[in-house]
């Protein structure tokens, strides 16, 4: 009877089946992912909010509970600045509920099946988002002086907190909800460049923030922003497809940064901070600078995690730590990139951030068609060179330990004075010296005999 069923289920699902375009609509609109079991398990703590929850996925877990009193707090300032009833704010969020509900992956259905519990939960949870945004513009002054979290004590011990959590992908807001809020309050239409801004001047990013367009979350522009490239530094690139024959000779693997130093690669900053911006040319080798603290390993995990899971949202992030990972080994290839300006560390030690780097690349692998394999490819190509070749071996061979230099340095000097002792041993014979040898006179000027008295003739008598 139940194989019965299953069948009768299997028929239904058939009949009620959508076609290809309406199912690749519905695809579009997810935008606020689960990560599954097999990424998260690897660092859960990453991938969980610890001080305040955003949307469904965490909502009500006990941890994250303190946080909720003060989320209602900044619902009724918002409500009381902006001096509009909340009924504007329901009706709004309302008319594009489904789409709010379709941009979560998995939903449970306590929440596609509660209207009014999830539109409460979007009205509160945006409110204070936006709340918690504009701390970072210092216009906000109807909060009390020693409030926990929207005063300057606030700022400084509770929003680090907060600011980390924002960039986890299981705790999003769809943006729709901050657009409609804010147009709700301002009574002016939608501006997803508006938002954009508030967010990078939370995050303090050095992006123009001008030219993002439409974003589907915070998680979204803060990760465009680590692309964005200033126009007027902006170069064209070429790119090609990888073959198969170049993925198996491992051409998109390169040296060590320590190893690439002695193969006679020079390191430098790039113009902009933009993760694209790395390129070779003339042997030099320019990476953006990246700044690493104890937020860097989620922030980038959550952005990979993205790159994963959402379809047509660009591997950039994910081919930069696949990149990093290559030239960073040991802690020796920290201390040369920091040397260079391009790394700065606030994790205490070269080898705890090259531990970093070797982490955020497990499990990832770099798409063959990405931009950056053209620069894996001329790396490559440097460092094959013969003279390039027998440089790195020299110096990786005798000038990393000044014993083995000390011995090299020995070698030479006694090579040396053999040579010179050889010289004077053998010019003598090849230049025969003495005073007669120009003056014309016989042979036996030269010899032992000239030395003695010439022999008397014999006496006559």
């Amino acid at each position: 009877m139940g194989d019965m069923e299953w069948v009768q289920q299997v028929r239904d699902s058939l009949d009620n089946m959508v076609d290809t375009s309406r199912e690749a609509d519905r695809w579009k609109k997810r935008s606020i992912y689960r990560g599954p079991s097999c990424v998260t398990e690897l660092n859960k703590k990453s991938y969980s909010p610890q001080a305040v929850s955003f949307g469904p996925y965490h909502h009500g877990e006990e941890h994250l509970q303190p946080m909720e009193d003060h989320k209602h707090r900044a619902l009724l300032h918002f409500l009381k600045r902006s001096d509009k009833p909340i009924q504007f704010l329901v009706q709004s969020l309302a008319e594009v509920v489904e789409d709010l509900k379709d941009s979560y992956d998995s939903l449970d259905q306590k929440w596609r099946n509660d209207t009014s519990s999830f539109l409460k939960l979007m009205i509160v949870d945006g409110c204070f988002m936006l709340e918690i945004l504009r701390t970072a513009t210092h216009t906000m002054d109807d909060y009390a002086a020693n409030d926990p979290i929207f005063s300057e004590h606030g700022r400084l011990y509770i929003m680090p907190y907060i600011r980390r959590d924002m960039l986890m992908l299981e705790n999003q807001l769809p943006m729709l909800v901050l657009d409609n809020l804010l147009a709700i309050e301002s009574d002016r239409a939608k501006d997803p460049e508006l938002i954009n801004k508030l967010v990078l001047k939370f995050f303090s990013t050095s992006s123009p923030g001008s030219g993002m367009g439409k974003c589907l979350h915070v998680l979204d522009v803060f990760r465009k922003s680590l692309l964005q490239e200033d126009p007027s530094h902006r170069k064209p690139r070429r790119h090609r497809k990888v073959t198969l024959e170049e993925i198996e000779r491992g051409e998109e693997i390169i040296r060590s940064a320590t190893e690439l130093d002695e193969a006679g690669i020079r390191f430098k900053k790039s113009r902009t901070q933009s993760l694209k911006d790395i390129s070779f040319r003339g042997g030099v080798l320019k990476l953006p600078v990246i700044i690493v603290d104890d937020t860097t390993e989620s922030m980038f995990l959550n952005l990979i995690a993205f790159e994963r899971l959402h379809v047509g949202a660009g591997n950039e992030v994910t081919s930069y730590i696949f990149f990093m990972d290559n030239i960073i080994d040991q802690a020796r290839d920290v201390s040369l990139l920091h040397s260079r300006g391009i790394i700065q560390s606030a994790l205490g030690s070269d080898k705890a951030v090259a531990k970093l780097f070797n982490s955020l690349s497990k499990d990832i692998t770099l798409d063959p068609d990405c931009p950056l394999y053209s620069v894996h490819k001329r790396v490559n190509q440097y460092c094959r060179k013969s003279w390039n070749e027998w440089r790195a071996n020299l110096i990786h061979t005798y000038f990393r330990n000044p014993w083995a230099f000390l011995s090299l340095i020995a070698a030479v000097f006694l090579f040396a004075l053999t040579i010179v002792q050889t010289i004077f041993t053998i010019y003598p014979y090849y230049h025969p010296g003495g005073s007669g040898s120009g003056s014309g006179g016989d042979s036996s000027s030269h010899s032992p005999s000239g030395l003695l008295p010439a022999k008397l003739p014999p006496s006559r008598h």
